[in-house]
């Protein structure tokens, strides 16, 4: 049987403000070619299919588009919710799906598989939606679930007694944070913010092949557990991540293969560093202006309106940071220190100014322009 694992669709979401709808329809238009291609038999979604659990009428439009789009290429599709989906909404339907789509987001019903059959027998797709242990310990009162590690394992505990009673192979389907996982591999905003618990690689043993979603980044936990990650680029953090989805095969004994499919990225990530003049340099432009641009400025004083001059040349920036190359370091006294040493007018003012751009006090047209406003004042008050 070849499956075809996929993951974190995010219908909804968008980049900097813009919509992604347009680039993720192409995108997995391109999977469906891959799949009419691939001769897949079985898709699998592993959760994060909607980015809200209140998503807009469009998103219901792409997701059943690109359902019934997978099914007429000829393979059954099996998707399961995320934590950013709303299980209720994302499975309201699912009773009165064509034949051949299932979504699987009901907990009570983890250990019944989903059973799509091939010439080596039985194959049993084991969908364990999103689990939130404050809220599904109501079905489980008899089990500890403090934890999402502990809720997974009682889960998967559920999907082994499912294999013990349904004799054939078998693929479980999860949204989680798994141990092992690179950190840089492109983390789901509530992992970076410390939200998830860690999942033991361990309890996933058992089934032939795991698929895992939360994940944004392609990750190898092991050779039968994996993330395919994100189809589309969601932030600067996951520009250098590969796109796409795994391609799996099973014989009769159980996993034969894993092969990593590319999917096309429609607008590039990059970031460009340096001193804001260098980014805007004509080189850069032209290999970029066509990009989505993160601009990371290196001047040691914050340059007037960059992002107005970065647009002019890069239509698709969409985030500027200013960062120092050479920060010089603090002088420890504290700002009250120094204003109550100050002896000037001009002391003062160079002492603001040091305060307020981390350590650099005035260029020298600036202190031109203090005198200036210095005597002029000075002027002023004579006339009094």
């Amino acid at each position: 049987m070849r499956i075809l694992h996929t993951s974190d669709w995010h219908i909804g979401r968008t980049f900097h403000g813009t919509s992604t709808m347009d680039a993720l329809a192409d995108v997995l238009a391109a999977l469906v070619a891959q799949v009419r291609a691939q001769d897949v038999d079985v898709v699998v979604v592993a959760g994060d299919v909607f980015d809200s659990a209140t998503p807009a009428g469009p998103a219901y439009t792409l997701l059943g588009d690109t359902l019934v789009a997978l099914h007429d290429a000829g393979a059954a599709v099996v998707v399961t919710s995320g934590n950013h989906d709303s299980a209720a909404r994302l499975g309201f339907q699912a009773r009165l799906l064509r034949d051949g789509i299932h979504v699987m987001t009901d907990p009570v019903a983890i250990g019944q598989p989903v059973t799509i059959s091939d010439a080596d027998g039985p194959v049993h797709f084991y969908g364990i939606p999103y689990l939130e242990p404050a809220i599904v310990r109501q079905h489980w009162p008899d089990a500890v679930l403090r934890t999402q590690a502990q809720t997974m394992a009682h889960a998967m505990e559920l999907v082994r007694g499912g294999m013990a009673a349904n004799s054939g192979r078998s693929v479980a389907i999860a949204h989680c944070f798994a141990a092992g996982v690179d950190a840089t591999a492109g983390l789901e905003r509530e992992v970076r913010q410390g939200g998830l618990d860690v999942v033991p690689l361990s309890v996933f043993d058992g089934p032939d092949y795991v698929a895992l979603g939360h994940i944004h980044g392609r990750q190898r936990v092991s050779d039968r557990v994996r993330y395919a990650g994100a189809p589309l680029h969601y932030s600067f953090g996951e520009q250098d991540k590969p796109r796409g989805s795994w391609l799996v095969d099973l014989d009769a004994d159980g996993l034969a293969s894993v092969e990593w499919l590319e999917l096309p990225v429609p607008r590039r990530l990059v970031t460009l560093t340096g001193a804001l003049d260098d980014i805007l340099a004509a080189d850069n432009v032209a290999a970029h202006a066509a990009d989505w641009v993160c601009a990371v400025y290196t001047d040691a004083l914050p340059q007037s309106e960059p992002m107005r001059r970065l647009k002019e040349r890069f239509p698709f920036c969409a985030m500027v940071q200013h960062e120092p190359a050479n920060t010089v370091e603090r002088i420890e006294r504290s700002y009250a220190t120094r204003l109550r040493s100050a002896v000037t007018d001009t002391d003062r003012i160079e002492a603001f100014l040091e305060h307020v751009r981390e350590g650099h006090g005035p260029t020298e047209r600036e202190r031109e322009l203090i005198r200036e406003v210095l005597d002029e004042r000075v002027a002023a008050e004579a006339l009094v």
